[in-house]
């Protein structure tokens, strides 16, 4: 069976035991079993028959029409993002990407984060592998904010568990992007999702939900020696065209995280750091 089409039937399973009866204005019925809906239950919203609802689920049917997908949307309780999702993997066929090589940081996002002193900055491909980061992003995070480090491999390891601010509101969000942006059978998320699933219980139940969301906008904590703990605001900027995403992290003035922006740049002047890249 082909990846995309048993990705879509996983996906409405895992979507429909995720909303409940009481959720939709359905009455719970005494000793029921089934977490969320039930497959005839979602068809009868959706206003299709339970026979094709269950070829979908089943991956027997890879040419829904944008019409059931929206009801089926309606019925699962989808956001766009989610809904946008479900379309994707319906129209997995005409949407296949036809090269097999991800394109290359282009030369201006390379000149613009090599010019940017006092931002901490980098990119990152659709796995959220970073290829690419400036001196000031690899003073602030050496090691996981350089090129070769992988941001999800990242907030499952036990220092992010420590210091995260909100750990596993960050996990849920890290993981449900990556659903949304990765391709479902490129081996590079499957050696991602492989290796955190045998070895983190706690990425498995994340996964297992089959969530997706964009990352917009948020905060995230960096210890800074001899500062401590800084608090940094980032801001994700899609670059158009390419599947990469230009990550960028700032602070108010007068607060301690401009403080260790400007304490890191004049490190990063009277040093040797350059802009790296993979």
């Amino acid at each position: 069976m082909d990846a995309r089409r048993s990705e879509l039937g996983q996906y409405l399973r895992a979507r429909r035991a995720l909303v409940q009866p009481e959720d939709v204005g359905l009455t719970r019925d005494p000793g029921r079993r089934v977490d969320g809906l039930r497959r005839e239950e979602v068809a009868r919203i959706a206003g299709i028959s339970a026979e094709y609802y269950l070829r979908l689920e089943r991956g027997r049917d890879h040419q829904p029409s944008d019409q059931v997908l929206a009801a089926l949307a309606r019925a699962l309780q989808l956001d766009d993002e989610a809904g946008g999702y479900l379309r994707r993997l319906a129209h997995a066929e005409r949407n296949r990407p036809t090269g097999t090589t991800a394109p290359g940081v282009d030369d201006s996002v390379r000149d613009l984060l090599a010019h940017w002193a006092h931002t901490p900055a980098f990119v990152m491909d659709r796995n959220q592998d970073i290829i690419l980061s400036n001196a000031l992003a690899s003073a602030l995070g050496p090691g996981y904010m350089e090129p070769g480090a992988n941001l999800v491999l990242q907030i499952f390891s036990e220092a992010s568990r420590q210091h995260a601010a909100d750990w596993e509101r960050t996990a849920y969000r890290v993981v449900a992007a990556l659903r949304l942006h990765a391709e479902p059978d490129d081996p590079r998320l499957q050696e991602i999702v492989g290796t955190l699933t045998l070895q983190d219980p706690d990425f498995a139940r994340i996964w297992a939900r089959h969530d997706v969301a964009v990352q917009r906008t948020g905060v995230s904590r960096h210890h800074i020696d001899p500062i401590g703990w800084v608090e940094f605001r980032w801001q994700n900027l899609v670059v158009p065209g390419s599947g990469h995403v230009l990550v960028t992290f700032w602070a108010e003035p007068g607060t301690p995280a401009a403080a260790a922006v400007a304490f890191l740049a004049a490190q990063v002047r009277h040093g040797t750091a350059q802009a790296s890249e993979i």
